[in-house]
């Protein structure tokens, strides 16, 4: 059930034990406001905690470091940190579905299942809730959660390029680097820096990319033989489902991973005036109105075609 932020603020300041939850295959916005949520929680005194998750990339560790569990703790209660839906949930928490008393969250395919959350599509990034919410309980907000705050906003925005990007996320930014956010470094080592493995998987993706529908579509897929191939990892690829919407022309841009086990997942980036949540519904996915994902058990080529058929019955185009 949807409440607002002092209801959620009043229900963490009669509760304690919190147990904080990111979602599978987590990125800089449900790890880094899980950081800060996890610091402010401890920093007014309650008992809070994140659960370890598998799904991790190495270089988001140090902004976790101290604040994870590998299970749950007796009597904790469950908070969902930017997870729109229980299907989310890494492999290690599956069995936690029904539980969540508490949540944050920022999708508009929020699916409800959190007794009482605070969830609002109209913004950014759910670091960009929790700012509001940290000052609501009173907490001071630290450097550290300052950092990991302004990792989340800049993650969901692409570095503030991204068309979700509003006024009021800017001054936000600007609030947490006058509070001693490292938005150098951010900006740095997740906007800049590419390793060469990164850089040969690029030029591999290039190779490979498909232009469809005259230029509007352009669509990517990764396989484990092109990991093997150019030696990338996990943290090598993360935002790549941004690589085919850099074409000039290009409206729905999709990106498609095929995993070790033959699952395909399917991330979707879309232009003003096309809905990319609407698309991934098609195949029972969802995410934001412009950048969204879904999931197709079969494999790459049935993966292909489902959400080429799911573009042209949302959009025309195809």
């Amino acid at each position: 059930m949807n409440k607002s932020k002092t209801e959620l603020a009043a229900a963490i300041r009669s509760g304690d034990n919190f147990l904080l939850l990111t979602h599978r295959r987590p990125d800089g916005d449900t790890l880094g406001s899980a950081s800060a949520l996890c610091r402010g929680l401890r920093a007014i005194g309650k008992r809070a905690a994140i659960l370890e998750n598998p799904d991790m990339s190495a270089k988001y560790a140090p902004f976790l470091a101290g604040l994870t569990v590998p299970s749950v703790p007796a009597d904790a209660i469950l908070f969902a940190v930017d997870m729109a839906s229980e299907s989310l949930l890494p492999e290690n928490a599956r069995d936690l579905a029904g539980r969540f008393a508490l949540g944050i969250d920022h999708h508009g395919s929020n699916t409800g299942y959190v007794a009482s959350a605070w969830v609002e599509p109209a913004y950014a990034a759910c670091g960009d809730l929790e700012l509001e919410l940290l000052e609501d309980l009173g907490t001071t907000v630290t450097p550290e959660m300052a950092t990991a705050l302004y990792l989340a906003l800049s993650t969901d925005t692409g570095c503030f390029r991204y068309s979700n990007t509003t006024p009021s996320t800017l001054r936000k930014a600007a609030q947490l680097m006058e509070l001693g956010a490292a938005t150098y470094e951010i900006n740095r080592d997740f906007f800049s820096i590419k390793s060469l493995a990164r850089m040969r998987l690029e030029t591999l993706l290039g190779e490979k990319l498909e232009v469809l529908a005259g230029g509007k579509i352009a669509m990517v897929s990764l396989t484990p033989q092109m990991l093997a191939a150019t030696g990338a990892c996990d943290d090598d690829i993360e935002d790549l489902a941004n690589f085919p919407r850099q074409i000039e022309g290009v409206l729905v841009a999709v990106y498609i991973r095929v995993h070790p086990s033959g699952e395909a997942k399917i991330s979707v980036r879309t232009e003003r005036g096309y809905n990319a949540s609407n698309i991934c519904a098609h195949l029972g996915g969802g995410g934001h109105l412009a950048a969204a994902g879904a999931s197709v058990p079969e494999g790459l080529e049935a993966a292909r075609e489902k959400i080429l058929a799911a573009i042209k019955a949302e959009t025309g185009l195809g």
